[in-house]
């Protein structure tokens, strides 16, 4: 087996074990994830992910690493905006701290299962098409401008949500979480709970942020094994960013020009290949990294006003 491969088999394990002992293991009991825990595992998944790039330096390529790590730390700051949508989902439906582990988990589940049918298939249609590339460059510019002047998820109106209504009309749903269960029978009949519409909410969520991310790993990668463990590696470590900053997520409120940054960069990096102009990979990561690390200082320095 080549070395790729070997790194696909590695990938695996981590992410499938990790699954199966956080479900199975950690996290039996539906409980409160404390702020020492969330440290622990966010470190890990970062760590983790930084050791699976240095892997792909030494037995594949030194591009192709910083590809790895330049297409994880872009998805990584998406995920970081779409956590803003899950807090006021969580909100909305006033979702115990008991049970934030839960909905979490089983939405990151699916958000695995849905990136890897989305990235599959732009794979597929780059191969055949490879002008769509930039189309996915047209998106991120428009994505970017749109992040610069506001913000998403301040216009979510969850009283007149499609999806909310639509399901209320396919399922028979209850308002209670019924002690974190998703379903239950009662006098003979079936109903949902308010725990599992969240995690529908929790993937339609994700299912919107990919239109903005797959295009943005695609842009910066063609490889299906850098674009998919990068994305992957980076939904896994989301749970644990949730729990370790979700009372301090809004200082961090120039994060989203530091992204909106970011997309446009990529995009106009897809674009000037039409023009025959070529930007490294190392020349992306190195804006990439400078974008993260600026937003960061920038919000630290300049805290925003309450």
């Amino acid at each position: 087996m080549d070395a790729q491969t070997n790194l696909i088999i590695l990938f695996s394990i981590i992410v499938v074990g990790f699954l199966v002992l956080d479900l199975g293991f950690f996290n039996k009991k539906n409980h409160k994830i404390e702020f020492k825990q969330a440290l622990i595992q966010s470190l890990f998944w970062i760590g983790i992910s930084l050791v699976f790039g240095f892997l792909i330096y030494i037995f594949i390529s030194k591009e192709m690493s910083v590809e790895f790590l330049s297409a994880y730390v872009t998805e990584k700051m998406l995920s970081v905006d779409n956590l803003f949508v899950i807090m006021l989902i969580f909100s909305y439906f006033k979702l115990e701290e008991k049970y934030h582990h839960r909905a979490l988990f089983w939405g990151i589940l699916g958000a695995i299962i849905f990136r890897a049918i989305f990235i599959g298939a732009g794979a597929y249609i780059i191969h055949q098409f490879y002008w769509v590339l930039y189309i996915f460059g047209v998106v991120l510019l428009y994505t970017g401008v749109n992040l610069l002047r506001d913000k998403k998820e301040e216009h979510i109106d969850f009283k007149n949500n499609k999806i909310i209504k639509l399901a209320h009309k396919i399922l028979p749903f209850t308002a209670s979480h019924h002690n974190g269960k998703f379903f239950f029978r009662e006098n003979g009949k079936f109903y949902f709970t308010s725990l599992f519409m969240i995690v529908l909410m929790v993937e339609a969520t994700d299912i919107i942020f990919a239109v903005d991310s797959i295009p943005a790993v695609f842009s910066i990668s063609q490889n299906l094994f850098v674009v998919f463990t990068s994305n992957i590696f980076a939904i896994m470590g989301l749970r644990a960013l949730f729990f370790l900053i979700e009372s301090v997520l809004h200082r961090f409120h120039h994060l989203q020009k530091g992204l909106a940054f970011i997309l446009l960069f990529i995009g106009a990096k897809m674009l000037s290949g039409i023009f025959g102009i070529h930007i490294s990979s190392f020349i992306s990561f190195a804006v990439i990294m400078f974008a993260l690390i600026s937003s960061i200082v920038l919000s630290l320095i300049f805290p925003k006003k309450i």
